[in-house]
This record gives structure tokens, sequence and C-alpha cells, in this order.
């Protein structure tokens, strides 16, 4: 079976050591590649995964246009790689309007937003007007949803503020991160389970547990558990199975043991091919097989 990754990250090889030392520091996990698109490429061999997505994250508005340029390049290289890319954009790049049109006419997919990283609540008018953007366009955008590991305590990207959002933004395609909101699924759950066919919701870094640095931030094994397999199990029905990408979030998991646990889920055969490959396929405009 085809396997798309919705969800991975890599960085340029010149700072991908920097910003995966930096990103451990922050999150106290380990990584499980360096951070490169040579490595995320031999990861997604030894998984058997035959694409993968980049999302990139714009952490300042002046990275905006250079962060796009690598990802339009990356695109050029698909057919021979497997790795695609999404662009980027951040909420106070004053050229926003006419990027997400070049994005466009470029061929790119989507972008990914990161309110946490870019401190910026989504359900402000800077997000929602790039939102409306790109639902002009046809673009999909990635959204990170929930609390985030690295920032423990910012609130930009829950729930609550990410349905108000989604209210105001009108017809476009989403995909929230994590299964909804990470470690606040219940109320995703709630908020965004009958939504309607243009929200999606991913599976990386949710199910399981994590894997921490051993410098002894997580003081017991319950910090680090994320979602148990039948509350998994019960959010894909909720939501249904055709809304539900397989995503990874590598570096920050292992996409083999990503795939080996989701694969060994109580799920039909037809609800892991949907998941796995046929509804990323789609959006992605790519071939299942």
């Amino acid at each position: 079976m085809r396997v798309i990754d919705i969800h991975t990250h890599t960085f340029p090889e010149k700072i991908a050591s920097r910003a995966i030392e930096s990103l451990k520091a922050k999150s106290h996990t380990i990584a499980f590649t360096d951070g490169t698109t040579d490595n995320l490429a031999r990861s997604m061999a030894d998984a058997g995964i035959a694409c993968s997505v980049v999302q990139p994250v714009a952490t300042n508005p002046a990275q905006v246009p250079r962060v796009n340029d690598s990802s339009i390049a990356l695109n050029e290289t698909f057919t021979e790689t497997g790795i695609m890319s999404f662009g980027c954009m951040h909420p106070d790049f004053e050229g926003w309007h006419e990027e997400l049109g070049r994005l466009s006419r470029s061929g790119i997919r989507g972008i990914k937003l990161h309110p946490v990283y870019q401190g910026v609540c989504v359900d402000d008018e800077r997000y929602i007007r790039i939102l409306r953007r790109c639902g002009e366009l046809g673009l999909i955008v990635m959204l990170h949803s929930g609390w985030d590991i690295g920032f423990p305590g910012a609130g930009e990207a829950l729930p609550e503020r990410m349905a108000r959002a989604l209210r105001e933004a009108g017809d476009v395609r989403v995909i929230l991160a994590h299964m909804g909101g990470w470690r606040c699924w219940r109320e995703a759950e709630e908020a965004f389970a009958d939504s309607g066919e243009n929200v999606y919701i991913d599976t990386a870094f949710s199910l399981g547990e994590f894997t921490p640095l051993e410098d002894g931030y997580y003081k017991t094994h319950e910090e680090c558990v994320m979602l148990g397999r039948s509350e998994f199990v019960r959010i894909v029905r909720r939501f249904g199975s055709e809304r539900v990408l397989f995503g990874t979030d590598s570096p920050w998991a292992s996409q083999s043991a990503t795939l080996r646990e989701i694969d060994a889920l109580p799920l039909t055969d037809e609800e892991k091919s949907e998941i796995f490959c046929n509804n990323a396929a789609k959006l992605l405009e790519v071939k299942k097989s």
C-alpha cells in the first residue's frame, strides 16, 4: 500500500544541526533524523513511505520569501525524491497577498501556519485574511492545533480560537495537525468533528507516547503519554476516516514506528487506505499508486 506522510519537517543543510539542537532543547524530546532532506529520504526508504510533505514554519516575516523559494525548488525534484513541500506564511509579512499568489502560480499545494511559534492567536485578523486568501486560491492550510510541547501554556492555537477563525475565514480547506488539537483532543473533537468536509485532521505526534531527552525535564512516564489506542480509533471514527491524514511530525517521531502503530490499530482496510494514502492523494492531486 502506498503511504503519504502529510506532516514532516526539514531544514537547509547548513542550519539543520543548529535548528534540531535548539528544538530538542525547547521540547525536551529526541529527534529521529538530523533534519536534512537527505535523512528524511532515508527514513522514508526504511519505513516504506512513498511521499512526504515538508511543512515549513516562518518564525519571522523576513524568512517568508527565502523559505518559499526553497519550497518551490524542492517541489521541482518531487518525481525523483517523493518529497514535496508546502509553502509558509507569517501573519506580519507585508506582502502576504502577493506572496500567496506567487505560491499558487508555482503549483504549491498549500501553506503551513503555526500560531504558537509565530506568537499570534489564530483568530487574529492577520491570520483570518490569510485563510480567506488561501480559500480563494485553492491553497490548503496546515495549522498547528492545540498546545505545543515546546511552549508550555501557550494558547494561541486552542480549539475555541481555531473554531472562531474558521468561522470567520469561510470556505478554505484546512488540516488541523495532531488529531485536531494536541493534548486538548476532547475539545477539538467537539469543535470540529461535525464541521464539514473542508476540515481534516492529521495523526502527527498524537498516538502512544513520545521519547524524551534524558535531561530530567519529564519526571514521570505519564507526562510522555498521548492518545491511547481506543481513544485514537474513536476520534478517527467520530471525524470519519475520509477526513484523517497520516502524518508523523518527523523528525520528532519515527516514521517507521508511527506507521506500524497505526497499522496495528483495529481499523478496517478501507479506513487504513484512506488514512495512509487516498485522502492525501486527493488533496495533493498525486497518484494513489
